[in-house]
């Protein structure tokens, strides 16, 4: 179950059927799937649903000890989402940041500064979808746009992850697990290429959860030198969630400094 050649098809979606882009991949096969079939259906996981409800718990640990931050997410197609993050040893009221986007406009607010911003919805690279260029030039367009290089963006849009972490190290399936009371297929990763140098050490390991309904990422672990540096876990993962109308409003406080 395992794979050393480069994964590099997080842009290689197939051809849409009525301008609507469908999953590549309507299921994971019985028992464990090969690492590039897994990473294809996480590719498509956002396309499995129309709404989603998804809330991370997050533990790392650093010179100041253990920290624990909260991430709620909701999500609806196309184009509107909201990502809160808390930190409730500091309490909600004082110590929370929210992004909120319909899809045209993106506002961010964050408590413990009172600082605001409302610009446009920054656009994609052009020319990245051309099917000449490699693989691994490529870049996955989600349907619903969240805050890049964050965890909800990791596990909600897996392929970038897959292509440009997982996949540049050696990837194996080790087996199945329950994460929020769902199936997760586990795929172990050592020593992957990061941008951070003080994990890029061959005794850097990721082990990553996926849904199996999904694809979802549900749970990843990070360990550098056999101690546990990460452990972010989806605690509630409810897709196609009744959501009510007004989660994806807001408006600044009226003590709010909003910088551009």
């Amino acid at each position: 179950m395992s794979s050393t050649r480069l994964w590099d098809r997080a842009a290689s979606l197939p051809d849409g059927v009525d301008g609507r882009d469908r999953p590549e991949l309507a299921s994971l096969p019985a028992g464990l799937p090969s690492v590039d079939t897994l990473f294809t259906f996480a590719r498509d996981a956002e396309l499995r649903f129309e709404t989603l409800r998804l809330r991370i718990e997050e533990r790392t640990w650093t010179a100041r000890g253990e920290q624990l931050s909260v991430i709620e997410t909701a999500l609806r197609h196309p184009g509107h989402a909201r990502v809160t993050t808390t930190q409730p040893s500091l309490g909600i009221a004082a110590a929370y940041e929210t992004w909120v986007s319909d899809g045209e406009t993106v506002r961010t607010y964050s408590a413990p500064h009172r600082l605001g911003t409302e610009r446009p919805v920054r656009r994609m690279v052009v020319g990245l979808e051309d099917r000449d260029l490699p693989g691994m030039s490529t870049v996955y367009r989600p349907l619903t746009a969240l805050p890049k290089e964050t965890l909800p963006d990791t596990f909600v849009h897996p392929a970038g992850f897959c292509q440009n972490v997982l996949a540049t190290g050696r990837c194996w399936v080790s087996g199945t697990a329950s994460v929020a009371d769902r199936e997760a297929v586990v795929v172990e990763c050592d020593h992957p290429r990061t941008i951070g140098i003080a994990a890029d050490r061959p005794d850097h390991h990721l082990e990553v959860a996926f849904d199996r309904e999904t694809g979802v990422i549900v749970r990843l672990t990070e360990t550098i030198g056999g101690g546990t540096t990460r452990d972010a876990v989806a605690v509630e993962l409810a897709p196609d969630a009744p959501l009510p109308p007004t989660v994806f409003e807001f408006s600044f406080p009226t003590d709010a400094t909003l910088i551009y």
